[in-house]
């Protein structure tokens, strides 16, 4: 009876030593440029849903990209989740990313918003809008992008640095779109109608506005959801100053930018990293995004929140945004050109 007893015992073990792998497996590391408030709801409506435990570590975009460059093969990234697709291509030229093969996600996911080859995959879109004064702007003096640039516009506008790869981006689009020469001329224009030098986040361009310090300002939009959906009575009364117009309307379209993620070159836990971003790409991660992030879902058909529906629908820059990534650099040469700090 022993040597049965024996062989079951190295049976049960083998058994146990095949599973193990897979077990100890059912993690994934992700390095997140995201708020962790944010993203943390649909983190663990993954695990919920999986079994899989998330481990992130926060930081800012550009740290993380750096982090990630410098651990080389060491790193225990498995993810890659940041903000702006100019940053994604950064990520994939700099062989941070591997490429993914997911019917899934090409399903979910409109090839304008995710790279070709599959090393990076948009997951919300962002748009990047004008706001304004509503007791000091009319709806009929607003256009364009390019219209801002006009001389009826001077000292009246409020942006952010250009150090912000959200306008740097806006930047390369434009570059895209219409050429690196009307671009300049436009950014130049642009410069000169500053209310004040480029100073802090979206949030203090939409209170400057509110404050009378300019009329009007170029923001992403969920900022502004975000105010008005503060429990500050302060930020509330902020955003009811304010109002979303979207330009360009018949013509190229509104700027917009993703956040998007991607599965890094040497991740130990490949299919753990691909089905955390397959679920989130999926319709209940998709009304998360809208609801509790307040950007537009990646994924056609799942509604915006409805802070964001308010404001209305619009045409948006059908622009493939791998190009933010490739005239990046020329954008930042640009700006720095017209002097737009």
């Amino acid at each position: 009876m022993k040597p049965v007893s024996w062989a079951l015992g190295l049976a049960a073990l083998a058994s146990l030593l095949a599973v193990a792998p897979a077990a100890l497996a059912a993690e994934v590391n992700v390095y997140s440029a995201r708020q962790e408030v944010l993203i943390r709801p649909l983190l663990e409506a993954f695990t919920e849903h999986t079994g899989i435990t998330v481990n992130v570590v926060s930081g800012k975009a550009d740290a993380l990209l750096v982090r990630l460059e410098r651990e080389g093969a060491n790193s225990p990234a498995d993810v890659l989740l940041t903000t702006d697709a100019g940053r994604l291509v950064r990520a994939r030229q700099a062989g941070l990313l591997q490429p993914v093969s997911s019917a899934l996600l090409e399903a979910n996911i409109p090839a304008q918003y995710r790279e070709d080859e599959g090393h990076w995959f948009g997951l919300s879109v962002r748009a990047r809008t004008i706001v304004y004064a509503r007791d000091r702007v009319t709806v009929e003096q607003l256009s364009t992008y390019e219209a801002l640039a006009g001389p009826e516009w001077r000292g009246r506008i409020c942006v952010r640095s250009s150090n912000s790869v959200y306008n740097q981006s806006m930047l390369a689009a434009m570059i895209a779109n219409r050429g690196i020469e009307a671009t300049e001329a436009w950014a130049a224009g642009l410069v000169a109608n500053f209310a004040r030098k480029p100073q802090g986040g979206d949030r203090d361009q939409i209170r400057a506005v509110a404050a009378g310090a300019c009329d009007v300002a170029i923001v992403n939009t969920y900022y502004l959801a975000g105010l008005a959906g503060s429990d500050d009575a302060a930020d509330r009364m902020v955003a009811a100053k304010v109002a979303v117009f979207w330009p360009n309307q018949g013509g190229r379209g509104v700027h917009v930018n993703i956040s998007g993620a991607g599965v890094t070159r040497h991740a130990a836990n490949v299919a753990e990293a691909v089905a955390l971003i397959e679920f989130l790409s999926g319709d209940a991660a998709q009304r998360l995004y809208a609801e509790v992030v307040n950007e537009r879902p990646v994924k056609p058909g799942v509604p915006v929140s409805a802070s964001v529906a308010a404001w209305g629908a619009f045409e948006a820059d059908s622009l493939n945004l791998t190009l933010l990534g490739e005239f990046n650099a020329e954008a930042v040469r640009l700006a720095d050109r017209v002097g737009w700090r």
